[in-house]
């Protein structure tokens, strides 16, 4: 394995508090030959966060201590692993400019970002849809139906394709088949190859990266990557660069999934490293 483009940390509040060092330890005896530390931005200061707890991202106040810290990682582990600061930026309907913001005063200490969708917005209010089956159940209670769910899912991820959010808009489009984290207990109904189809175009199209993903691996009403074989295969025939990530929030977490990848895929490395 080449690059593990997509780790957390002890930042992250409902993640492990596992030591950062910890992730680096174990990175270099998987023999991964570089990491990216991609710890949920803070959310805009005026966004509610609608999960109970209000743990989705890290803290404004944890910001500058994240930073520091992984900045003397990188110097501690330099001969032994690459590692890369980054942040899993969210893309949040109607605050675009805030994380615009966001991206300005924290992109010139980046390395790398991923630009995610987990908030979709329904009328004024806005759901998490990875955070619970019981939540999703709710969801579908407001908007109508499953499908409706995948319907502003993928318009919000096209959403984050075509927003400009300034220099340092990540260059990495994060899990776009996440709305299938459920999947098991909560199918659509329709077909949405032409939408995953459409988002590797504007993908191609802009230039990004796609981030190949394997907690959905994991997840018991997943049971395949973010995203799965079908779209790595036309992400593959349009040339998108491919960077695999584990989505760890643990320090067993580091490769998980890789054994169910797609054997025909290759893997890039952050442009940065290119």
């Amino acid at each position: 394995m080449i690059h593990d483009g997509h780790v957390h940390t002890p930042f992250c509040p409902h993640g492990s508090k596992d030591r950062l060092g910890s992730y680096i330890e174990k990175a270099i005896q998987l023999n991964i030959k570089g990491i990216t530390f991609t710890e949920h931005a803070p959310l805009p200061l005026d966004f509610v966060d609608p999960v109970p707890e209000k743990d989705s991202a890290m803290t404004w106040d944890n910001l500058t201590s994240y930073i520091q810290e992984i900045q003397q990682l990188k110097e501690k582990y330099n001969r032994e692993l690459t590692i890369l600061l980054g942040l899993e930026v969210d893309f949040i309907e109607g605050y675009e400019e805030q994380t615009r913001k966001i991206l300005d005063e924290a992109g010139p200490y980046l390395d790398d970002a991923i630009l995610s969708v987990h908030f979709l917005k329904h009328n004024n209010s806005y759901f998490c849809l990875d955070y619970s089956p019981e939540m999703f159940e709710m969801m579908i209670g407001v908007f109508g139906s499953v499908d409706a769910i995948y319907d502003s899912y993928f318009k919000t991820v096209q959403q984050s394709i075509d927003a400009n959010l300034g220099a340092y808009k990540p260059k990495r489009i994060g899990h776009i088949s996440l709305v299938r984290k459920f999947q098991q207990k909560f199918p659509p109904t329709r077909n949405y190859d032409a939408a995953f189809h459409q988002l590797l175009d504007s993908i191609k199209e802009k230039g990004l990266a796609l981030d190949y993903n394997g907690a959905g691996v994991v997840k018991p009403l997943c049971g395949e990557p973010y995203p799965p074989e079908s779209v790595i295969k036309s992400a593959l025939e349009r040339k998108i660069p491919l960077i695999y990530g584990s989505d760890a929030h643990s320090v067993k977490g580091l490769s998980q999934g890789i054994e169910k990848l797609y054997t025909g895929a290759t893997f890039s490395v952050p442009e940065c490293l290119s």
